[in-house]
C-alpha cells in the first residue's frame, strides 16, 4: 500500500463506495498518478481505512473501503489557547502543534494582541495537511476567536490549565491522570499578558504555572516548547 493518506470528513465503513472531492481526486490521479485498483489510506476522526480506486472518471476518483487499518485510541485531549500572530508564524504554530498532538486550537484575543482576526479556512487546510503528514487519525478543532474572560468562564472545572509564566520559579510540571479532563496550555501575546490577565488566569481553579525558559520567547517558540514539555510529562 502507498504512503498516501487523505482526510475524509464523512462517515467511513468497510465495503462503502464513495467519491473523493475534486482537489483530492486531482492529487491522487494527477500528482501521485495512482491508477485503477491501486490503494491509499483514508481516515477521519474515528479510524483509518485502506481504500482501493475503482474508477477515475471526469476528474473524480471513486474508491471502495477494503479494510480497517486502525481505530482511534482513547487519549487525553490537549488544547492550545494562544493569541493570533502574524501569518507565517501563525502557520508554523498550527502545523507543528498539530504534529505534536493538539486536539483543539483556541485563539484568544488578549489586551495586547496585535492580530485580532484569523483566516479559519486557510488554517483548517493547514491543520488537515499536517494531520495527513504526521500519521494522525484525528484532526484538531479550530475554535472561533474569543476573549480571555469568556474562555476562562466557560471552562471552569472543565480543564487543567497550564500557564506559561516567566514570573514563576516553577520549572517542573506534574500532569493529573484524569483522561476525560483536557489539558490546556495558554500562551500570551507578543506583548505578554497584562497584570489584569495574569490575575484572572492565576485565580482559575485548576491552574499550574511553569517557566519554560529563562529567556523571553517568541509566541511560536513558547507554544512549541510548552507542547514538547507536556508531551514529555504525558509519557513519564
Amino acid at each position: 500500500m502507498s504512503n498516501i493518506r487523505l482526510f475524509f470528513s464523512e462517515s467511513l465503513s468497510q465495503n462503502l463506495t464513495l467519491n473523493l472531492n475534486k482537489s483530492q481526486s486531482h492529487y491522487i490521479s494527477k500528482v501521485m498518478r495512482l491508477k485503477r485498483s491501486e490503494v491509499f489510506s483514508i481516515f477521519n476522526n474515528s479510524g483509518e481505512w485502506e481504500a482501493q480506486i475503482k474508477e477515475i472518471s471526469k476528474g473524480i476518483v471513486k474508491f471502495k473501503i477494503t479494510k480497517l487499518i486502525r481505530q482511534k485510541k482513547n487519549s487525553r485531549d490537549l488544547w492550545l489557547a494562544f493569541s493570533p500572530i502574524k501569518s507565517n508564524y501563525f502557520n508554523f504554530i498550527i502545523q507543528n502543534a498539530t504534529e505534536l498532538g493538539v486536539t483543539k486550537f483556541i485563539p484568544i484575543i488578549f489586551e495586547r494582541s496585535i492580530v485580532r482576526k484569523i483566516n479559519s479556512k486557510r488554517l483548517e487546510k493547514i491543520i488537515i495537511e499536517a494531520a495527513e503528514q504526521s500519521n494522525r487519525i484525528d484532526v484538531p478543532v479550530l475554535d472561533k476567536c474569543e476573549k480571555l474572560e469568556s474562555f476562562l468562564n466557560k471552562n471552569k472545572k472543565q480543564i487543567e490549565l497550564i500557564f506559561t509564566d516567566i514570573n514563576t520559579k516553577n520549572k517542573k510540571i506534574e500532569i493529573g491522570n484524569t483522561i476525560d479532563q483536557p489539558i490546556c496550555i495558554i500562551i500570551g501575546p507578543e506583548g505578554d499578558f497584562s497584570e489584569k490577565e495574569r490575575d484572572k488566569i492565576l485565580s482559575f481553579e485548576n491552574v499550574k504555572q511553569i517557566k519554560i525558559n529563562e529567556n523571553i520567547l517568541r509566541s511560536e517558540t513558547a507554544a512549541i516548547s510548552a507542547l514538547s514539555i507536556i508531551n514529555y510529562a504525558f509519557n513519564l
